[in-house]
């Protein structure tokens, strides 16, 4: 392989392109026509697609609401992992959550230096360390669960009940090992 063909396969896939038809004339054809007349109807059969989209504009609204504490989707997910599972070990995070282990690394040291953590010897593995949450660890991350449930009830307010208890069931069936 080239070095060309060999950086092309590597790079990130880019989204799908959006392709408009042909405006009928510029002065008839508002833009929101022409954003409806795109055929999205294949990819809206893919499962990725759907749930790209979903997780969208899921994590568009968690990005907004979790503002206040300092809290990307990540963060929220390893501090509630700590505040569920006192004394959990970064390896078991990792797994949990699908993290490489460097990429951990920089999360626990900043939860750690924002005061929201607290590593102590673990009780059974003296090469690893428990984490905890600190008193504000614990009121930041009951506020954000707090936050996170109404959001993701708004969220999901066209969706009743049993249909959003089917939805996460599914989705979880496709990612779970």
């Amino acid at each position: 392989m080239s070095e060309t063909t060999v950086a092309n396969t590597l790079r990130r896939p880019r989204g799908p392109r959006k392709v408009a038809s042909p405006p009928k004339s510029p002065k008839t054809v508002p833009d929101d026509e022409a954003v409806n007349a795109i055929d999205t109807s294949y990819l809206e059969t893919l499962l990725g697609y759907n749930a790209r989209r979903a997780a969208l504009a899921v994590i568009g609204v968690f990005l907004e609401r979790m503002a206040p504490f300092g809290l990307r989707p990540v963060d929220f997910s390893v501090l509630t992992l700590i505040a569920h599972n006192p004394g959990i070990t970064s390896r078991q995070i990792c797994a949990a959550l699908d993290i490489l282990p460097p990429n951990l690394v920089g999360m626990v040291r900043s939860l750690d230096q924002r005061g929201l953590i607290e590593r102590r010897p673990h009780p059974s593995d003296r090469r690893a360390q428990g984490l905890h949450l600190s008193p504000s660890g614990k009121k930041l991350q009951k506020n954000a669960q707090s936050t996170a449930t109404q959001l993701e009830a708004d969220v999901a307010s066209r969706l009743s009940a049993k249909e959003l208890d089917t939805l996460k069931s599914l989705l979880h069936r496709v990612y779970a090992r």
